[in-house]
């Protein structure tokens, strides 16, 4: 999740900055990857979001985009913590 949203904050965001959050919040873990870029991001316009959309859910989480052109791009996901997660 960090790394893939690094990797597009890099390639696609124009960025000045960017910020990565990380918690732990009783079973759940939240990880928010933030920029300040061009914003616009659309998973339907492409693979790779989908496809970490994909991977986060395929260990029982969820993973949300907020992405207004000119405001920036947030990715946060929530994955669970210990014994939750059953294939």
């Amino acid at each position: 999740m960090c790394s893939e949203g690094l990797a597009n904050v890099a390639k696609y965001a124009e960025a000045s900055g960017v910020r990565i959050e990380v918690a732990a919040t009783g079973s759940r873990l939240l990880v928010r990857v933030a920029d300040d870029g061009a914003g616009g991001a659309d998973s339907a316009r492409g693979s790779g979001l989908r496809g970490l959309a994909d991977r986060v859910e395929a260990l029982g989480g969820t993973l949300s985009v907020a992405s207004r052109a000119g405001v920036g791009t947030r990715l946060e996901a929530e994955l669970p913590i210990g014994g939750e997660w059953s294939p």
